[in-house]
């Protein structure tokens, strides 16, 4: 056996079914060794969007994605994708081939420090000396990968290492033993009395739940506690679809681009608990401001978390299904039903008006109309940019999910990391929803849809303009726009016929129910262009 068997020996142990990536000289002995096992493997056209569409695959299977490039450009290409999954706390386990051991250091042909580059924004990275290594590395880097705070995990994999013949291969089931790392999964049953405590005496509490309800997959018992005890709940983007949109105590997302309703709840709350949220700039502009004069609960399985950015008045470290589990074993009672109250006659004074006839398809209520009519268990990706912020104000939730780059905002995630959500659960409907910017950020993405027969429906919300940047400069450049109109995009009717995707453009308000329809009901990838305003802002649609 050589170091490369080895490499997918320990990655058929781990369950691993499927692996996205590039092929490259460095890496091939890899490619080789993969042939010899069950395994899928997806060439993308891009090795960043390798990590996306393994970050896309772990999100629905809410295990570890894995991908797969070679030494070099390879493997700086894909270091936006590592550093995306690892700002959204996703987990993945990234092999990069490299030049021989002997040649590291010499400024050989393709050879890159991936393991000192990526450093900022991994969990952990390995740069493999020893054949031997591989089992236990491997073995690691899962377990790294997949507890506390996940994240992605590098594995630098020397071509010589991958050729030289292992001895003795041996592969346990047990946690590895890692004196440095000791991830905390059970909160503290003292801090967790505390806080019982404080929301028996609370008069207007709140919990803003971000993207490690998620990771720690606490959904369903955080809404029963939601439910049982009735405390009203906002999300930061990342936690978007926790609670169905529908949900009585639900008020909509926090932050500059969030609701009315859901900001003028964290500021009048007087105990607010973030769970598996980073109290980050998106969603908390002045933390200083906004915890003022209330009692803050901060949840994190990540320690380095709680005190970043403001300091709790009870911290709690631990995996956010644990902890809610234990708060269900808790006794207490309160009762807040005047600022239940409060917030349901503010939730009504400030709904949106009428739809405005502007000669193009208005975004919100595309969106409201699209998820509206997308299956209850879809899965919908939203990019980056306008359509990513006008998605999360109006996306309809139900029992799917939404996922999106919250932390990094990639442009040209959705697509790769819809075929990876696609790949993952196929009975799924998928949706990626992108900007004309975005999408030829990972066009060339269509096809490997084509050629792996991953059906996902992509939607092109086109202005010609990169929409977000042309609003700030809007607002702050007072109409100077730089670098921001996008010229002559392609036919994406034509685009489409290329790659074998049927293809419907929406541009009249009248129609775009029907259009919806028809893109909806088949079971085939298409794409659908929707002609939208390039003077239309979110900011001018906030409610």
């Amino acid at each position: 056996m050589i170091g490369a068997d080895a490499v997918i020996k320990c990655l058929v142990k781990e369950g691993v079914d499927t692996v996205f990536g590039y092929s490259g000289v460095a890496i091939d002995p890899f490619w080789n060794s993969i042939l010899e096992t069950d395994i899928k493997t997806v060439l993308v056209r891009t090795e960043q969007n390798a990590a996306h569409a393994a970050s896309g695959y772990a999100r629905t299977r809410k295990k570890v994605g894995v991908c797969a490039v070679t030494s070099g450009p390879g493997a700086t290409n894909l270091l936006t994708g590592i550093a995306t999954a690892y700002a959204d706390s996703i987990p993945l386990v990234c092999f990069t081939g490299q030049v021989d051991s002997e040649l590291i250091g010499s400024d050989v042909f393709q050879e890159a420090d991936v393991t000192g580059a990526a450093e900022s924004f991994v969990k952990y990275s390995y740069l493999v000396k020893n054949v031997k290594d591989i089992p236990r590395i491997i073995h690691e880097a899962f377990y790294i990968a997949n507890t506390g705070r996940r994240g992605p995990v590098l594995i630098d994999l020397p071509a010589d290492i991958q050729l030289a013949h292992i001895a003795d291969f041996k592969y346990t089931d047990e946690p590895p033993k890692l004196r440095t790392y000791k991830p905390t999964v059970k909160g503290n049953t003292l801090q967790i009395k505390k806080v019982t405590k404080v929301l028996e005496n609370a008069k207007r509490p709140l919990v803003c739940v971000g993207g490690g309800v998620h990771l720690s997959d606490a959904e369903e018992v955080f809404r029963k506690f939601i439910e049982k005890h009735r405390i009203p709940v906002v999300s930061t983007m990342m936690g978007l679809g926790i609670l169905p949109s529908d949900h009585p105590m639900y008020y909509g997302m926090v932050g500059n681009n969030g609701f009315q309703v859901a900001n003028r709840a964290m500021n009048e709350s007087d105990v607010l608990l973030m769970v598996g949220a980073r109290v980050a700039d998106r969603a908390v502009s002045a933390p200083d401001l906004t915890f003022e004069g209330k009692v803050l609960v901060h949840m994190d399985v990540d320690p380095a978390e709680i005190g970043k950015n403001v300091g709790p008045t009870i911290p709690i470290v631990g995996d956010a299904k644990h902890i809610f589990e234990d708060f269900m074993g808790e006794s207490f009672y309160c009762s807040h039903e005047a600022w239940i109250a409060s917030l349901n006659n503010y939730r009504t004074m400030v709904r949106r008006g009428d739809v405005k006839d502007t000669g193009f398809i208005d975004s919100p209520e595309f969106v409201r109309t699209l998820s509206g009519k997308m299956d209850d268990d879809a899965i919908y990706v939203a990019d980056v940019g306008q359509n990513q912020l006008f998605s999360c104000r109006n996306y309809i939730m139900k029992k799917g999910s939404f996922f999106t780059s919250g932390g990094m905002g990639t442009m040209g995630y959705s697509i790769p990391a819809a075929i990876g959500a696609k790949m993952a659960d196929p009975e799924r409907q998928v949706v990626a929803v992108c900007g004309d910017g975005a999408f030829q950020m990972s066009m060339m993405e269509l096809a490997t849809m084509n050629q792996y027969k991953a059906p996902v429906k992509i939607v092109v919300m086109r202005n010609n303009y990169l929409g977000l940047v042309r609003e700030h400069q809007h607002f702050t450049y007072k109409d100077n726009y730089s670098m921001v109109h996008l010229g002559s995009d392609p036919d994406l009717e034509l685009l489409s016929k290329a790659y074998g995707i049927n293809y419907i453009k929406c541009e009249k308000m009248e129609n775009m129910e029907a259009d919806i329809d028809k893109f909806l009901k088949s079971d085939e990838s298409c794409l659908m262009e929707v002609m939208t305003d390039p003077t239309e802002t979110v900011a001018g649609t906030i409610a």
